[in-house]
């Protein structure tokens, strides 16, 4: 029984070792051809991609011994691909923008463009007096000496104030803002009259981070005398809590019977109300110790006005009446376009008068 028992044990033991020996045989031989071609692979992805053997002989000596193969092939293929010449192919150049040009395409307002005056039913441009390239009409008995010409003037009350003395005047109605008239080229409704033009300017101005104060209250509605003393006390009062130097009273021209007077200037495709200064003096009597600053300031406005968009504005007005321009240090009068001309025109006006103001 004992002998039987160990004749069987030493089988079993025997038959154990055979097995390992016969495992470890098969793994070895696997571990072979799996080395044998690997070998053969990469050789051949050296041979299909020779960019990749050329990087790899260019490695240094550290790269070229890591410990672990599988990374430092992986790597080599990124690196690879960072550096192919199709990629460097799909990299745009980028124009260079300066300062000022990137403003202006912020801004929606572009310099440099093409302008000119393409009034269809003009009337004729007079004036009497020229300070470099702007032009006067002096209705006055006053010589308007350089001295009193000169824009020598710093701007450092920035706050600005709109108001319409003339709240009710509108436009010639059209497709994109038709409205019915409460009276000849007036109506209550001020969104189609010069008071919206004046939101506009607001709107523009505000985009340069410029604090305006807008009025759209009625100074000629519902009686149309009376309408500068009403204005007065409207500006008077905002400037109790608003100090400001530089105040304008914005207005639509009117030339007697000429409904058709559409003053305008075309630029780059837009086209663009042409504007007005009217500027009052102490001539007519009433005191105006400011008239000589407020034309200073008009002048300076309107010298860079021809500098950007020579054209927006017509020659400049200067008359015997005050205006209530005696409230303010830098005080106007702008009258945007004519009778003829549509709203949209001079909502279009504003964003280049913005970009003057701006400017200066």
């Amino acid at each position: 029984m004992f002998n039987v028992a160990v004749f069987r044990l030493k089988d079993i033991l025997k038959y154990l070792v055979v097995m390992f020996i016969s495992i470890f045989m098969v793994i070895e031989t696997t571990r072979f051809f799996r080395t044998q071609k690997q070998i053969h692979l990469n050789i051949g992805m050296e041979t299909q991609i020779p960019l990749i053997g050329k990087i790899e002989k260019n490695q240094t000596k550290e790269q070229t011994n890591q410990s672990n193969p599988i990374a430092t092939f992986l790597g080599t293929q990124i690196s690879a691909i960072k550096t192919t010449p199709k990629k460097q192919e799909e990299v745009v150049p980028i124009e260079e923008v300066t300062d000022n040009e990137k403003e202006d395409s912020e801004e929606g307002v572009k310099t440099g463009q093409k302008t000119e005056i393409v009034t269809q039913n003009p009337i004729a441009e007079s004036y009497n007096v020229q300070y470099k390239n702007v032009k006067i009409k002096n209705t006055t008995n006053i010589t308007l000496t350089e001295q009193i010409l000169t824009p020598d003037i710093t701007i450092e009350n920035k706050n600005i104030i709109i108001y319409h003395t003339h709240s009710c005047e509108s436009y010639t109605s059209s497709e994109q803002y038709p409205y019915t008239p409460t009276g000849t080229f007036r109506t209550t409704d001020l969104k189609y009259t010069v008071t919206g033009v004046g939101t506009e300017l607001e709107s523009q101005l505000k985009k340069y981070n410029i604090p305006v104060v807008h009025d759209t209250s009625y100074h000629d509605y519902p009686a149309y005398n009376g309408s500068y003393t009403r204005s007065l006390a409207t500006v008077e009062n905002i400037l109790k809590t608003n100090p400001a130097d530089i105040i304008i009273d914005l207005h639509r021209d009117a030339i007697g019977s000429r409904s058709d007077y559409a003053p305008t200037v075309k630029i780059g495709d837009d086209y663009a109300a042409q504007i007005m200064f009217v500027m009052g003096t102490n001539e007519g009597g009433l005191q105006h110790p400011n008239w000589q600053q407020n034309l200073k300031f008009a002048i300076k406005l309107q010298e860079k006005a021809e500098e950007l968009y020579p054209g927006l504005f017509k020659p400049i007005m200067v008359t015997p009446n005050r205006y209530n321009q005696h409230a303010g240090k830098y005080a106007s009068i702008m009258e945007v376009g004519a009778t003829g001309n549509t709203l949209e025109q001079c909502l279009t006006s504003m964003k280049y008068l913005a970009k003057i103001i701006n400017e200066i």
